[in-house]
């Protein structure tokens, strides 16, 4: 039985680079309003994976924090 290859998720810096380049898209107008629907729907898909990832970042900085018990906890805003 043949093996079904699993692709990791594009980086968070690519995921911002692809936002960058829809926003541009989006914003020079030349886009048929179907297509700009499509692009923006993809837009938001991209924006919750990003969101997403920073979430999990942020739970992974709090657990190597409370492993080092001296480590104090601040906001970062």
């Amino acid at each position: 039985m043949a093996k079904k290859s699993v692709t990791a998720p594009p980086s968070f810096e690519a995921t911002l680079k692809e936002l960058e380049n829809i926003v541009s898209l989006l914003e020079s107008g030349e886009l048929p309003l179907e297509e700009a629907l499509n692009e923006f729907e993809h837009a938001v898909k991209l924006v919750q994976q990003g969101q997403e990832r920073l979430q999990n970042a942020e739970q992974r900085i709090q657990i190597l924090l409370n492993k080092n018990e001296q480590a104090e906890l601040t906001d970062y805003n």
